[in-house]
């Protein structure tokens, strides 16, 4: 074997070694681990008090009594047509367990 192709190898390796580190390290943080549909409907622009409301299994009559909030409220919102206050996205995401920055 030629000292470049056990370079390449060693290269190799290496950053494999490093992919599973990272890895290990991302399994012990407490972030949450989003799937990929769900980023890229964020991405995309979709609402995202709509999109993690969906990603979370509730419908918007579960989010309404999980938040406090009146039903309308929470449907006006996802549909563009309320922006919602502070208070009512702190509620929205405390019921959604989210942090504020997830939603604004």
């Amino acid at each position: 074997m030629s000292k470049g192709n056990i370079y390449n190898d060693l290269l190799e390796k290496a950053e494999w070694l490093e992919d599973v580190d990272a890895y290990e390290k991302a399994k012990h943080d407490d972030d949450e681990l989003v799937p990929s549909d769900v980023v890229k409907r964020l991405l995309n622009g979709e609402n995202k008090i709509k999109v993690w409301r969906e990603y979370r299994a509730l419908s918007q009559t579960e989010l309404s009594k999980l938040s406090g909030m009146e039903l309308a409220s929470i449907a006006q919102m996802e549909g563009g047509k309320r922006t919602g206050s502070v208070l009512a996205f702190k509620k929205i995401a405390e019921a959604l367990q989210l942090d504020l920055n997830d939603l604004v």
